[in-house]
């Protein structure tokens, strides 16, 4: 059965606020989870995407629903393929990518393989995926469109948020987006002033002073227990 309604796209102003994160802070905020596995990265380290999940499965090494997901895209909206981690044959080159593109889909993330890197890597269409082979797709089906999906091990919802950038992707569920938020933007803030703090440090050592211990305040807590 395939559910081929769009989800409602995340607002304006949640976008914009998680520009300003990342990856890896909103992965702290929940308790270090919500990261795809470690295989699935961009094809180059500079791409970042930030939208609204829309989700597909594909019977492996056949890309019929990817077709159809991509010409049923739009802006705001990136999509999460499930391939079940299928890398014996590419689901997506250079044509899908421009197509992709074209119709102002913000990225694609595929638990597979896809094929023509030099083109992706200067396209400038955001994609994260687990490498790169030859060998390209079958188009038969049968698939599923706007389903809760497994990506990279995570469970992905229409609807939900998606962060990715060099170190991976991150998926924030739509109903958790306001508290993940307040707890990434509260890292964010501990982590500049933890950069300021080893700043100085190093200045001070470098200029012949002895500055204080830069040890995190919770080390010597959480350390109490193997005294």
């Amino acid at each position: 059965m395939t559910d081929m309604n769009t989800p409602i796209l995340l607002p304006k102003h949640v976008i914009e606020r998680a520009l300003k994160l990342n990856s890896t802070l909103l992965s702290d905020a929940m308790g270090c989870t919500g990261g795809m596995d470690y295989s699935i990265k961009p094809v180059t380290t500079k791409m970042k995407v930030v939208g609204t999940a829309m989700t597909l499965t594909m019977r492996p090494t056949d890309n019929l629903f990817l077709h159809k997901a991509i010409y049923s895209g739009s802006e705001g909206f990136v999509l999460i393929a499930d391939g079940k981690g299928d890398t014996s044959h590419a689901y997506m080159g250079e044509l899908m990518a421009r197509a992709a593109k074209a119709v102002g889909l913000e990225g694609i993330v595929i638990d597979g393989a896809v094929r023509d890197r030099e083109e992706l890597e200067t396209l400038g269409l955001p994609i994260f995926s687990k490498g790169f082979v030859p060998n390209g797709p079958l188009k038969d089906g049968p698939g599923t469109m706007n389903t809760t999906v497994t990506c990279g091990g995570v469970t992905v919802s229409p609807g939900d948020l998606i962060v990715g950038d060099a170190d991976g992707v991150t998926v924030v569920p739509r109903e958790q987006i306001e508290e993940v938020f307040i707890k990434a933007e509260k890292k964010l803030e501990y982590e500049k002033k933890r950069i300021k703090t080893i700043n100085d440090f190093e200045e001070k050592r470098k200029s012949g002073e002895t500055p204080n211990s830069i040890a995190p305040d919770w080390l010597d807590e959480k350390l109490k227990k193997f005294s």
